[in-house]
């Protein structure tokens, strides 16, 4: 299915099951039960769209953009999201685990609450994304942008966050039973809890 722009439609019960969707741009649209199981989404922008109870169950995402979208009751068992832009998207009870990241950017995402246990996560931009009450236990972070992402009780038990940036986060109070820093974080950490850090 290739059809560039898609504005203002509403999708319901949509079967694009092992369907191949490339270079569309859907512009507020909303999808309702569409299926795409295992379906391979290239080069898709979403702007402004509504999911809900959409199935991407086994699917692939790659060069995709979705922008200021709603994604609600979604699953996304064992897809992959390579490279994908999600600025300003919100997940609300949303399926995303396991799941398979190959960069991107996440800027400014709501992931509030989410399961992202043991996902990989590694080198992605989560600047300012709220990630509050979300679950990371042994989420692979290294070398990530969290840049003032909001972290409020979120679970990072495990979790490797070596070389990931921490400018501007709430460290005080975070769980980081088990997880992995490095000597940079580790004096952030220190020093979040009021400690006097000197060389």
């Amino acid at each position: 299915m290739t059809q560039r722009h898609r504005t203002e439609e509403r999708i319901v019960g949509a079967d694009w099951a092992l369907d191949k969707i490339e270079r569309t741009h859907f512009e507020r649209c909303e999808f309702v039960d569409v299926d795409l199981t295992e379906a391979v989404v290239t080069g898709c922008v979403f702007t402004n769209c509504v999911l809900a109870n959409v199935r991407a169950n086994a699917a692939t995402f790659t060069h995709c953009a979705l922008l200021h979208c709603v994604i609600r009751h979604c699953s996304f068992f064992d897809a992959t999201l390579r490279d994908c832009k999600l600025t300003g998207t919100q997940f609300l009870d949303c399926t995303l685990r396991p799941l398979h990241v190959d960069g991107g950017d996440w800027a400014y995402t709501l992931l509030r609450g989410q399961d992202l246990t043991a996902v990989k996560l590694a080198g992605l931009r989560l600047r300012e994304t709220d990630l509050t009450e979300a679950n990371l236990c042994r989420a692979d972070l290294t070398g990530a942008d969290l840049g003032y992402a909001r972290l409020t009780n979120a679970q990072l038990r495990g979790a490797d966050l070596r070389g990931a940036e921490l400018a501007g986060v709430e460290l005080r109070g975070l769980d980081l039973t088990g997880a992995r820093i490095d000597l940079a974080q580790a004096v952030l950490v220190a020093a979040a809890y009021g400690a006097d850090v000197r060389p």
